[in-house]
């Protein structure tokens, strides 16, 4: 074989895997550092893709957990004040009791109990008002659906702020995805009630939340309305214009509107769990196809970390080869 100058092959080989395993070594200090498989696109496009995917549904789905965890607060806080509103109409009927039932007590005595059960229905009012973070909590906008004031109906056609249903959607599609439906409590609308001549009482609405009346046969002619939520003084009213049937039966709608909130928690329960676990895998998923195997490429690391300088040594054993050369021109 002839002895060159000009051309080194050996240098040439040498230097391109010098190169080249340097940028392997390169290549897994990047990756041990960021822990990721995937470090730049070029280096599995497809893959990076899927990545990227599972990761925007991870964080959208985060979102959505947010939406049901103020929706169970939503809930919880409703069913606080309808727990308060079911206690103020206990005391009301507390009321009529002593008013009504109580021999010792004069006009005076009677006189007090009946400014504090007007006091109270200025209150239950007062409830149906409170709003959360600029939310009213109970519906208290009437609509029959229709454009008319025949009732209070769990839906309406209204505005947004009127609206008596509120979706909370559950999956990472948003608005085309899951949802949960969750309604304002018909707070005025439980404790507002027709008396009928014969003695029957019936909630007022028509939304078909609770009986007709208290028979099932409907009301008679002589109904009259009565509401145990007054917005002034004024039109508040005695003790002696209710029955204590008015009572029992207010009661029992909030009962039943706590009923509807509680149903709506555990509804939201259920999904807020069937989310995390749906997170909890994703999450699984996107390690398996974007983490580093620490293992393997520490390995990776030794290896070409030995393989370079190897190739740096060979490229300076490569090298001497030209001193041969020089060591004949001195001859």
């Amino acid at each position: 074989m002839a002895l060159t100058i000009s051309n080194n092959g050996a240098v040439q080989t040498a230097s391109y895997y010098l190169d080249k395993n340097q940028r392997a070594l390169q290549s897994s200090i990047k990756k041990l550092a960021s822990g990721k498989k995937i470090v730049d696109a070029s280096a599995d496009p497809g893959t990076l893709s899927v990545a990227m995917k599972v990761k925007a549904s991870i964080n959208r789905l985060a979102g959505a957990q947010n939406n049901v965890q103020n929706g169970i607060g939503f809930l919880e806080v409703q069913d606080g004040l309808l727990d308060t509103a079911g206690k103020i109409v206990m005391r009301m009927s507390e009321l009529k009791g002593f008013a009504s039932q109580d021999p010792m007590k004069g006009e005076t005595d009677i006189e007090s109990y009946n400014n504090e059960f007007k006091d109270l229905q200025l209150q239950l009012y007062a409830i149906s008002g409170l709003d959360f973070n600029g939310m009213s909590i109970f519906a208290n906008h009437i609509s029959d659906g229709n454009g008319g004031d025949t009732g209070v109906r769990a839906t309406y056609g209204g505005t947004k702020d009127e609206d008596h249903t509120l979706d909370i959607y559950t999956s990472t599609k948003g608005s085309a995805g899951t949802k949960v439906s969750i309604h304002k409590s018909l707070l005025l609308s439980a404790l507002t009630l027709n008396m009928a001549s014969s003695g029957g009482v019936a909630n007022v609405t028509n939304g078909g939340q609770y009986d007709t009346s208290a028979n099932g046969t409907g009301l008679g002619a002589a109904a009259h309305t009565i509401a145990l939520a007054s917005e002034t003084q004024s039109t508040a009213m005695d003790l002696d214009e209710v029955s204590a049937g008015v009572f029992e039966k207010a009661i029992e709608n909030v009962v039943f509107l706590r009923a509807q909130t509680g149903a709506g928690m555990s509804r939201l329960s259920f999904a807020a769990e069937s989310m995390k676990s749906q997170e909890t895998n994703m999450r699984s998923a996107l390690g398996r196809i974007e983490d580093v195997d620490i293992a393997e490429e520490s390995a990776n690391l030794a290896k070409y970390s030995i393989l370079m300088q190897a190739s740096a040594a060979m490229v300076a054993q490569a090298n001497s080869t030209s001193q041969v050369a020089l060591l004949l021109l001195q001859q």
